[in-house]
C-alpha cells in the first residue's frame, strides 16, 4: 500500500560528511515514512549491512523501506520492497519473486514508460527529471510539469515527481496531479533535515487538504 507522498531517496555523497543512517533518522525525527536505499557503487555486502542500520531505523518509526534493485538485499533484510529501473529485472519477473505483500517502485523518465510499469505490475512510479538537477543529467533534459501532468492522466497507479524538487516546487507538481514528491538532496543535504521533513510534509498536507 502507498500510504505515503514523501519518498526520500538516499545519498550518502550527499550528507555533507554525516552518516547516512544519522540523517536518515533525522528525517524519519521529522515524519518521513518512507525511504529508498539507493547507494549503487556499494558491493553486496556493504548495502546489506546498511540495508540492515535502515531496516532498524524504519521499523522503529514505522516507515517502509525500499531497495533499489536489489531484490537479494531486500529479501535478506525483509524490506518493504524493491525500486526498479529499465535496467533492473523485469518487473512480472520481480513481482514472482516479491509475492503481492511487497511494493515495487519504478522509475519512469517519460510517459511510455510509466504506462508500461503499470501494465508490469509496479505499485507507484518515480516520473523525472521534472526539474533540472544535477543528479538527474544523464536522462537529458528535464521532462517539465506538462509531462507529469500527462503521466498523471494516463495512469492510475500513484506518480511521484523527481528531479530537482525543493519546497517552492511541491505545490506545482502537486497540482499537475502528481501523488507525492521523491527528493534527494532537499532532506540529505538539509542542514536540519528532521526540520526540512517537517516543513516538506506540512506543504504537502497542506495542498493536499486544500484540494
Amino acid at each position: 500500500m502507498v500510504d505515503f507522498r514523501l519518498y526520500l531517496i538516499t545519498d550518502r555523497m550527499q550528507t555533507a560528511g554525516r552518516l547516512l543512517p544519522a540523517v536518515v533518522a533525522d528525517a524519519l525525527r521529522g515524519g518521513l515514512r518512507a525511504v529508498q536505499l539507493r547507494e549503487k557503487d556499494l558491493t553486496a555486502g556493504q548495502l546489506f549491512e546498511l540495508a540492515v542500520e535502515l531496516r532498524q531505523l524504519t521499523r522503529e518509526y514505522g516507515a517502509k523501506l525500499l531497495i533499489n534493485d536489489r531484490i537479494d538485499v531486500a529479501l535478506a533484510v525483509d524490506a518493504d520492497g524493491v525500486h526498479l529501473g529499465k535496467a533492473g529485472l523485469p518487473l512480472p519477473e520481480a513481482r514472482r519473486i516479491l509475492g503481492s505483500g511487497r511494493l515495487i517502485g519504478y522509475s519512469a523518465h517519460s510517459v511510455d514508460e510509466a504506462v508500461r510499469a503499470q501494465l508490469g505490475g509496479a505499485d507507484f512510479v518515480t516520473l523525472g527529471p521534472v526539474y533540472q538537477t544535477p543528479s538527474k543529467a544523464l536522462y537529458g533534459e528535464p521532462l517539465g510539469v506538462g509531462t507529469l501532468a500527462e503521466a498523471t492522466r494516463a495512469v492510475t497507479l500513484p506518480v511521484f515527481a523527481l528531479g530537482g524538487i525543493k519546497q517552492p516546487s511541491v505545490a506545482e507538481v502537486l497540482s499537475a496531479g502528481a501523488h507525492g514528491v521523491s527528493l534527494i538532496s532537499a532532506i540529505m543535504g538539509a542542514p536540519n533535515p528532521t526540520v526540512e521533513t517537517e516543513s516538506l510534509l506540512r506543504t504537502i498536507a497542506h495542498h493536499v487538504t486544500a484540494c
